[in-house]
């Protein structure tokens, strides 16, 4: 007998908490009962079969602001009326083709903000049909909520555990992006894995402020729905928005990354008392700046704190640290331990463990791993060698089983013979009072290979030299690690649409007409 589909999830939490709010649409003003939304998710089903002609495992895009119908959109594609595809907001137009096209989407979601964009690319990718979402106009075949009105309240057949329920595309780090293949059971397993970690209540108030093309929002996406709580979505992060949706609906549980923090606290009117309805916070998707968690602490003392490690791969979620692992000092650079049923192994070069301690490839093996790599099969292959698979992260393991990540392997900086983790100078830059943003890149050089540059952002009305950050990192790391050289820029650094930082972007210009091998 099956479990791990989403219709043993969605329905059962509709009919206990028929009439509990479901989702505050801060873009609208409008809140849906879970009844409403249920009601809403199965006309939509529905309607998507008989009205656009689309069949259980055809791929349906979305590409829109945060909202209520891109929830919609999610649980019905999960409830087996289609294989979602949600786009990246920061494709460029070449990337959106390929991803349209590789996919062999037919039929794309949009609102106003991106129907220009998706209009532009459609005859070269093949889109046969666009549905407008929301209010305003542009391009379109049909209104969102004219095919709600056409579709009725079927549910549709149940699908198996192994069956495709999202396809996710990575960002495009190295190439053109390739699609992540999830499938029901990877999904169910995540919502299991974030209610045995993260705590997600009946009675929370959950923002959503992470894209929701991104796997980071699986908690609004998989989490919440079950519990009998409430969302509340916000078209976009703003540090206003999120502090003004805090105050106005109570929040009290959300996920932001380093990133979003650290310009929450820099925006003029940040003040801590408007976050104090927060009382669980999960942070993650790229390395925590120290001065950042400290600030976090220090301001939202009221905070349970969890750190995730994950990737699109796996549904989001590897490792979790806990709330009382935040408690020790020793703990707060790693990324947790394992989430049930997840096994990590750190490995050399020739796929061997490595003893504890060591340095090597994080790979893992677990059920909320994807399916495969969307018509790549060598690929596929490559990434699950050996029966683990490899997430190209570089990390260590204690004793204690906590997994502790020192860099991605394309990032590390090899010089003079030396391996350089970027995060780690990156730490030590940060720590500086007067630094806002960094990163930290090899760059070409003619005796160590590579040299290690640091790309830094200021604070408005702070000021440092290049040797005032240099001999600041002397006191905190090795020699060889201390950057030779440190670029100031004025405008902030490049981000990707999860807001991590577009180290391949900082590199390019550096390595024009040198063959770095990893990019």
């Amino acid at each position: 007998m099956k479990e791990l589909v989403w219709h043993r999830q969605l329905l059962p939490a509709v009919d206990r908490n028929a009439t509990a709010a479901f989702l505050t649409d801060t873009g609208t003003g409008t809140t849906t009962s879970y009844a409403e939304h249920g009601s809403r998710v199965l006309r939509l089903a529905n309607a998507m079969r008989k009205e656009l002609g689309v069949e259980p495992g055809d791929r349906v895009a979305v590409m829109s602001l945060n909202s209520g119908a891109f929830e919609e959109l999610y649980h019905a594609g999960m409830l087996g009326a289609a294989v979602l595809n949600p786009l990246n907001l920061r494709f460029a137009p070449r990337e959106l083709t390929h991803v349209l096209s590789d996919s062999v989407t037919k039929v794309v979601f949009v609102d106003v903000w991106f129907a220009g964009v998706i209009d532009s690319v459609r005859e070269a990718a093949g889109v046969e049909k666009v549905v407008l979402m929301g209010e305003g106009d542009g391009p379109h075949d049909v209104r969102y909520e004219e095919l709600i009105a056409a579709g009725e309240e079927v549910v549709p057949p149940e699908p198996d555990e192994d069956d495709a329920a999202l396809l996710m595309y990575t960002g495009g780090t190295t190439g053109l992006p390739k699609g992540v293949l999830l499938t029901q059971r990877n999904l169910i397993l995540t919502a299991y894995h974030i209610a045995m970690t993260v705590r997600i209540e009946r009675n929370d108030v959950y923002l959503v402020q992470v894209p929701m093309f991104h796997a980071a929002s699986m908690g609004a996406i998989v989490g919440m729905p079950t519990t009998g709580g409430k969302l509340v979505t916000v078209p976009v992060f703003d540090p206003g928005g999120v502090m003004k949706a805090c105050e106005e609906h109570a929040c009290n549980n959300t996920i932001m990354v380093p990133t979003m923090l650290a310009m929450t606290f820099a925006h003029p009117e940040y003040a801590p008392e408007r976050l104090r309805s927060l009382e669980r916070l999960t942070y993650g998707a790229s390395p925590m700046p120290r001065p950042v968690l400290d600030r976090l602490r220090a301001d939202q003392p009221q905070l349970e704190l969890y750190q995730g490690y994950g990737m699109t791969e796996s549904a989001a979620l590897v490792s979790v640290l806990m709330p009382e692992d935040h408690h020790r000092e020793e703990k707060l650079a790693s990324a947790g331990r394992p989430v049930q049923g997840t096994v990590v192994q750190i490995q050399d070069e020739h796929g061997d463990p490595v003893p504890v301690g060591q340095v090597g490839e994080v790979c893992i093996r677990g059920g909320q791993f994807m399916k495969e790599y969307w018509r790549r099969p060598e690929e596929t292959a490559e990434a699950f060698r050996d029966g683990w698979y490899h997430s190209g992260d570089a990390g260590r393991v204690d004793d204690e089983g906590f997994l502790y990540l020192v860099d991605r392997t394309k990032d590390m900086i090899v010089t003079g013979g030396e391996n350089v983790y970027s995060t780690e100078v990156e730490q030590a830059v940060a720590s500086h009072p007067a630094v806002a943003q960094v990163a930290v890149i090899g760059i070409p050089h003619d005796v160590y290979g590579e040299a290690v540059h640091a790309v830094v952002v200021l604070k408005p009305e702070h000021s440092a030299t290049q040797e005032e950050l240099i001999e600041h990192c002397r006191g905190l790391i090795a020699g060889y690690k201390v950057p030779k050289s440190v670029e100031f820029r004025s405008e902030p650094l490049p981000l990707s649409g999860a807001m991590k930082v577009l180290k391949r972007e900082l590199r390019a210009p550096y390595w024009e007409g040198h063959d770095r091998g990893v990019n």
